[in-house]
């Protein structure tokens, strides 16, 4: 047991929240789905699990303070205090397209940096949570679960390696590298989303990069990589996430050995 214990507890109660609301609003009929300004979907199943999850926290944690994708930013009431930050839905596209590759993020910041993570995906029937210094785990909750960890993969040429999409890439300037890289692994794959990360955490793959995310897109993943023995940075080899609301970041996700030679393949500019 460690002193983050009982927010683990709360967080997998949260996720339970959140695994029945989203669980039956998906393939619902009536499910409704609107363009937020940045044109990305949400729908009302993303809304309705960051309102039961803010209800939550305000009962057991008033205090903290709270950051979701959909309401934005709640302060804590001391400066310095500890935080959450909600994704209700990561995934959302796949979610209304009726793909059952999504979950609900739930991460605890205390000291600006990530504490606790769980990340809840009930269409797969899996969920993975780790608390600082007391190891990742995976399973179908939290009462039958099983400690994970990365590969020992050594080589780029024996390893997976795992993305979600080129077009953030083209746009960043590092699509050559991106193509390198897929050419010189073992074996590519685009899972996507929070999937990924989880499946290298698990040690089923090696390597997963993104150009740019949101911090609720990455907050809960980073506690359960790093927990499972893993490496998380930006591109700059920073330790990520920085924790700053309304800033996006690139992330680099490793078992660790592979960290340093990806870091310094997508260095690499692009040719013109």
């Amino acid at each position: 047991m460690t002193g983050y214990a009982d927010d683990l507890a709360l967080a997998h109660l949260l996720a339970d929240r959140a695994d029945a609301i989203a669980t039956s609003r998906f393939r619902a009929l009536d499910l409704r789905v609107e363009a937020k300004p940045d044109l990305t979907p949400v729908s009302d199943a993303d809304t309705a699990v960051e309102r039961e999850i803010r209800a939550l926290l305000a009962e057991h944690r008033p205090a903290d303070g709270l950051l979701g994708e959909e309401y934005g930013a709640q302060p804590a009431s001391d400066a310095d205090g500890r935080r959450w930050i909600v994704d209700p839905i990561d995934g959302t596209k796949n979610f209304v397209r009726g793909v059952p590759v999504w979950a609900t993020l739930i991460a605890l910041f205390d000291a600006d940096r990530p504490v606790v993570g769980v990340v809840s995906a009930p269409a797969l029937g899996r969920r993975w949570w780790a608390s600082l210094g007391a190891g990742a785990y995976a399973g179908p909750g939290p009462a039958a679960g099983e400690r994970i960890g990365v590969s020992a993969v050594r080589r780029l040429a024996d390893a997976s390696f795992c993305y979600s999409s080129l077009t953030g890439w083209e746009r960043a300037g590092r699509l050559d590298a991106m193509l390198d890289l897929m050419r010189a692994s073992w074996r590519s794959r685009a899972y996507g989303d929070f999937y990924g990360y989880m499946l290298l955490a698990e040690g089923a793959l090696d390597v997963m990069v993104e150009p740019e995310l949101s911090l609720w897109d990455m907050a809960a993943l980073v506690p359960i990589i790093t927990e499972a023995g893993g490496t998380v940075t930006d591109l700059a080899g920073r330790p990520a996430p920085a924790g700053a609301p309304g800033t996006e970041s690139s992330l680099v996700a490793t078992n660790g050995v592979l960290h340093a030679d990806i870091l310094t393949r997508l260095d690499r500019p692009a040719e013109h």
